[in-house]
């Protein structure tokens, strides 16, 4: 089980003077278990999913975001790990080398590009993914003598033959019909251009199948339900729980509605407000937001401060 833990976690925007966005954040998601972050506009809340996925626009003043793996999460690593292997302080990585431990981050406003397919794209992703986790895991020494400081991901969705990486073709189409069929999803869905042309709904549905086929341990979704109408919001929601049912994926669903957590049920629910995380609660919470708003939380954090 992957254990996300947020203590006393402070950014703001980098630039000089920059505006304090994150003021003491506290959070901890386990893989298997479905948080929901919700609070106004403004609170905090994309900027602490960006800040978790090393988005360059911030900088951390203050605090940890650490990434507690065990024996299942490390299970494809073919090389004797030691106890500090298990832990990893994900500010001092790069937004490639988190996301191969593990860290995904669903967009509230996907990227369109023209001209790569999805499944170029997908089975890229998956084997910039492996190659990157190799290199993580390797010993010390070996890392240091590989280190760039323009390191990245070798190789890119825009570029490099069809055949080259660790996950072959065939092996990846099975891995691909295997997941479109968990999330229900049209097979004719992986011709089409990244995100090209896609209504909102299917932008969406395309982050969770992102999210499906690198089995991450802890999906961040950042206003994944924003501009769904009922039947997308049905389709995406299902798809949110077979990470969790299936995949053992840990979920911090970020939101300003109660209404996908009709569908998507919450093992825990907190508000953000001024960059901090006020109150946590069961799914009631959120029935209590949508009825009475945020002042109430607002009045309450004062009155404890």
């Amino acid at each position: 089980m992957a254990t996300l833990e947020i203590n006393g976690l402070r950014a703001r925007v980098a630039e000089e003077d920059g505006e304090r966005i994150l003021r003491g954040v506290d959070l901890t998601v386990e893989s298997g278990d479905i948080h929901a972050l919700m609070g106004p506009n403004g609170s905090g809340k994309s900027t602490l999913a960006k800040v978790i996925a090393g988005h360059p626009a911030y900088e951390v003043t203050e605090g940890s975001v650490t990434l507690h793996l065990d024996d299942a999460d490390v299970a494809d690593i073919d090389a004797d790990l030691d106890e500090e292997d298990y832990s990893w302080e994900l500010l001092e990585l790069e937004p490639n080398e988190r996301a191969a431990l593990g860290i995904f981050l669903g967009f509230q406003y996907p990227a369109e590009i023209e001209g790569v397919t999805m499944t170029n794209f997908l089975r890229q992703a998956l084997n910039a993914r492996a190659e990157e986790r190799e290199e993580l895991f390797e010993d010390e020494a070996d890392e240091s003598e590989t280190d760039d400081e323009d390191a990245g991901y070798d190789t890119s969705p825009m570029e490099g033959p069809a055949d080259d990486g660790e996950i072959g073709v065939a092996e990846f189409q099975s891995l691909l019909k295997e997941k479109m069929e968990l999330l229900d999803m049209d097979e004719k869905f992986m011709q089409r251009y990244l995100n090209a042309g896609f209504s909102g709904g299917e932008k969406k549905q395309n982050e969770v199948l992102q999210a499906a086929m690198l089995e991450p341990s802890i999906a961040v979704l950042d206003e994944i339900d924003s501009g769904l109408d009922i039947d997308r919001l049905q389709d995406v929601s299902k798809g949110i729980n077979a990470l969790r049912d299936e995949q053992g994926t840990g979920i911090l669903q970020i939101t300003h509605y109660q209404r996908i957590l009709d569908y998507v049920e919450p093992d825990r629910v907190h508000v953000m407000l001024d960059g901090e995380v006020v109150k946590s609660g069961g799914a009631e919470l959120a029935e209590k937001l949508e009825d009475e708003g945020y002042d109430w939380v607002r009045e309450d954090a004062f009155e404890t401060a």
